[in-house]
């Protein structure tokens, strides 16, 4: 068996199926990935086939080496992780569905049988294996597949499969957001929406003071870049950074008493243990999720299905408002950049009601296009769906429905899909194709194209065994997490730590009271010059049974860097923080044994936390001269270690963008290079297309000319047969003499087989020119061919040279922002343990 050919940046979806005859037609179903960013739905009930489809839709985007995250809410994604290159029964056996075995079981059970009844593991795969022959699909297809994707199953709030959390931090948004007013409203609102729900707080927006409030604190954070992590939203809480609301002064508005409740509410979910799952797993990153750090692209399900209602709208919530975020920090396109799905989206997109999730889905469907993010929705009931989401989706996959009011809603869409492109629609024949519709036979209504498409979907490549259970989860990502970590409050990591398939192996250390004198705390604050800057890091978390705090002390410098590099266009300006955390003596040098971070992701106050006792300090720190002496240290030693990477890539005549690694760099060079790589071989294929219209036109020309001297060339030999019969008979007849009419019987026998020799030699000529002709055409295509693959290999992302400029910061344009004394909370158990509670400080 051949195994299909799907030409590049095409979906094989199935075949065309003639629903009058109920018969499958040749005729392949392939879907331009392009037309996904005007989006998708898919709707059919259950049994349809639904699932399959978008399961094939997405392993057509990996076969294509496009990204996805998909939300699944049932569990039945997983099955993108079950594919068997050799399709052996012993693959299978792990992964039956005993209930649908016994189904099977009792239904061939009816009579008696002398035939061998061959175990379920084997009749699953040779079912798959026929399954894909059928659709021209085998071993090596499923092989493609999974050496083209990376593919992870998150479970957020648990560890059945990678932990994921949303509660890394409130951060301020990207700019693309934050100079956009009518997205930044949206993003406060549903982001405050989202944390209320999980309070089960359903609360009005414009009358609920508890959303009210929330929302003008994010507001004033977020207008100044400020990050938000739950400890200091807590506390802003209880001491909010306005005095008014609106013209009503704040007390009046929320009392102190009544705000300390909210806070209270907020503060118990977190400290409650059957919380402690949203804690644990890396921090919800949609770069990290639709790339692997290598550069390869993603295909990661986010499983919902062990949430309930309550949890699964606020991840939802908080989910899509980063999608946003994310979508709005890239550069436009046309073509597919990645996809995000939905399996169920059932109460999160509904056309009365507002949850929070359904602003950021609308902005995503209303916006998404333009940066190449394909967005596709699935639903048992198209009455689940907003009016307006509807009218942006450019694509319908319409299966059987359930009922006639489903089918009525259909119709009314694809009636003003119509008459909003201005062509004829028939309801009445529309309703009865819908009608008729069986298991896997869709209806495609694609706005690019002028005529729906029946057709029924291609068999899987995937073994779709249906959901999969927890253990089957778990079993599936054992091997890919090397450990669970536990997220800070603010969500901050430290930047050595180490990563495996996404999940950051984060472990605290314990330090000894014995082994530092710093562990020795007393009450009293020490004194310091007053010229001198003090401050005081607020913890990102507690330990649990732990009580004893202590603050140690390091210098703590915030700095803002200048990087200039003309060829690139480069002017940036970046912050950095450094700390040097010190026992009882100062390094020497002092800047060689700093940490750096973001200095958004630590929280300062001027004031002490209350239960904190205070370790011995240098001397050096209480005067204000070795601060002078530290910031001249400081500027030689960022202009030697802070440089910054730009990568040129000689083959695009490009600069990727400042800062990022060689891995990132090609992943944003990749939209330039496929927009040339496109360029390219349209220039290639108009260079050959007049050389081989010219030879089609030819070799067209030989075979009419062949087909007709064969012709004549067989009406002579058969002239030339008649003609010696015909002499040979008169001669037999006429034995005594020779005639006159005798003698030219043969000589009319013997011109007919000169001109049938002639015409025969006419015949080989015809047919060596053809054979010229074709021999031309074929070493042109392969010419053309080996241009395309040539210049394919030149714009290979992954494999194009990179030159790296280094650039280091301007030593006169060095801004010290910050420059002091900062105290870092530690916290000590009952057997002189001490933890570290600011983990980029590890």
């Amino acid at each position: 068996m051949s195994e299909i050919v799907v030409p590049p940046d095409r979906f094989y979806l199935g075949k065309k199926y003639d629903l009058e005859n109920r018969a499958l037609l040749e005729d392949r179903v392939f879907y331009d990935s392009k037309h996904l960013t005007t989006h998708a739905m898919c709707v059919g009930m259950t049994g349809s086939g639904k699932t399959g489809l978008c399961l094939a839709l997405l392993e057509e985007a990996a076969l294509n080496h496009i990204p996805a995250i998909c939300i699944d809410p049932k569990g039945d994604l997983g099955n993108l992780l079950l594919t068997f290159p050799e399709l052996r029964p012993e693959d299978f056996a792990p992964w039956l569905d005993p209930d649908r075995l016994r189904t099977d079981n009792a239904s061939s059970s009816g009579g008696a049988s002398s035939e061998t009844v061959l175990p379920p593991e084997v009749k699953v795969a040779e079912m798959w294996r026929k399954g894909l022959a059928d659709w021209e699909q085998g071993g090596s297809r499923i092989q493609q597949f999974r050496d083209s994707v990376d593919i992870n199953i998150f479970t957020p709030g648990s560890q059945i499969g990678l932990p994921l959390t949303v509660l890394k931090s409130f951060d301020a948004p990207e700019a693309a957001i934050q100079d956009d007013p009518d997205l930044l409203r949206e993003k406060i609102s549903s982001s405050v929406s989202g944390l209320l729900s999980l309070l089960g707080l359903n609360l009005d927006p414009l009358s609920s003071r508890e959303h009210i409030l929330l929302s003008n604190i994010l507001d004033a954070a977020w207008r100044k870049g400020q990050n938000l992590n739950f400890t200091e939203l807590i506390r802003q809480i209880q001491n909010p950074p306005i005095q008014r609301v609106g013209v009503i002064e704040l007390e009046t508005f929320f009392p102190a008493d009544k705000r300390v409740q909210l806070a209270m509410q907020l503060n118990n979910l977190l400290a409650s243990p059957s919380f402690a799952g949203w804690m644990e797993g890396e921090p919800l990153d949609i770069q990290r999720l639709l790339w692997t750090p290598e550069g390869k692209p993603r295909l990661s399900i986010i499983s919902i299905a062990h949430l309930n209602d309550t949890e699964r709208m606020f991840f939802v919530t908080m989910f899509l408002n980063d999608l946003v975020g994310w979508m709005r920090a890239q550069s436009g396109t046309s073509k597919l950049r990645s996809i995000f799905y939905m399996d169920e989206v059932f109460g999160y997109f509904p056309p009365i009601s507002n949850p929070p999730s359904k602003a950021p889905m609308l902005t995503l469907l209303k916006q998404a296009r333009a940066f190449g993010l394909g967005v596709v929705l699935a639903t048992q009931n198209p009455v689940d769906l907003d009016y307006k989401g509807l009218a942006n989706m450019g694509t319908w996959m319409l299966g059987r429905l359930q009922t006639q009011r489903d089918k009525d809603r259909v119709l009314e869409g694809l009636e003003g899909a119509s008459l909003q492109a201005g062509s004829k629609f028939n309801r009445s024949a529309m309703d009865q194709m819908l009608s008729a519709l069986g298991n896997r036979i869709f209806l495609l209504n694609n706005v690019h194209q002028n005529d729906q498409t029946i057709f029924q979907t291609r068999w899987a490549l995937s073994y779709l065994r249906g959901p999969l259970s927890r253990d089957q989860i778990q079993r599936l990502m054992r091997n890919r997490r090397t450990s669970t970590p536990t997220i800070p409050l603010d969500g901050s990591r430290d930047r050595s730590a180490s990563h495996s398939t996404g999940t950051a192996n984060i472990q605290a250390p314990n330090v000894p009271v014995s082994h530092s004198r710093s562990n020795q705390s007393s009450p009293t604050r020490p004194i310091i010059n007053a010229d001198v800057v003090e401050r005081f890091l607020v913890p990102q978390r507690m330990v649990s049974g732990q009580s004893k705090g202590v603050y140690r002390p390091a210098v703590f410098a915030v700095t803002s860097l200048h990087y200039v590099h003309l060829k690139s266009s480069t002017d940036l300006w970046k912050d950095v923080a450094f700390v040097v955390p010190c026992e009882w003596e100062v390094p020497q040098p002092l800047w060689e044994s700093s940490k750096q971070f973001d200095p958004n992701n630590l929280t300062l106050n001027s004031n002490p936390d209350p239960g904190f006792g205070f370790s011995e300090m240098p001397i050096e720190f209480a005067s204000s001269r070795s601060y002078a002496g530290w910031s001249k240290e400081l500027q030689d030693y960022t202009y030697r270690h802070e440089s910054l990477s730009i990568y040129w890539a000689p083959t695009l005549k490009r600069f990727a963008k400042a800062g990022l690694s060689e891995i990132d760099a090609r992943i944003d060079l990749k939209q330039v290079a496929d927009d040339l790589l496109n360029s390219e071989l349209q220039k290639i294929r108009l260079k050959y297309a007049s050389r081989l219209s010219s030879l089609d036109s030819k070799i067209a020309t030989a075979q009419q000319r062949l087909e007709r001297v064969e012709g004549q060339a067989k009406q002579s030999w058969t002239k030339t047969i008649g003609d010696v019969a015909i002499s040979i008979f008169g001669a037999l007849a006429d034995k005594k003499k020779i005639t006159k009419t005798s003698i030219g019987k043969a000589t009319s026998a013997a011109r007919s087989a000169s001109k049938a020799k002639q015409q025969q030699s006419e015949v080989a000529r015809a047919q060596e020119q053809l054979s010229e002709f074709l021999e031309e055409r074929s070493r042109l295509q392969q010419q053309r061919d080996d241009e395309e693959q040539t210049i394919r290999d030149s714009l290979n992302v992954q494999s194009f040279p990179l030159e790296e400029s280094v650039v280091a910061p301007r030593k006169g344009d060095l801004r010290i922002k910050l420059l002091g004394l900062v105290w870092i909370p530690w916290q000590v158990d009952a057997n002189g343990m001490a933890t570290p509670l600011i983990d980029q400080l590890k």
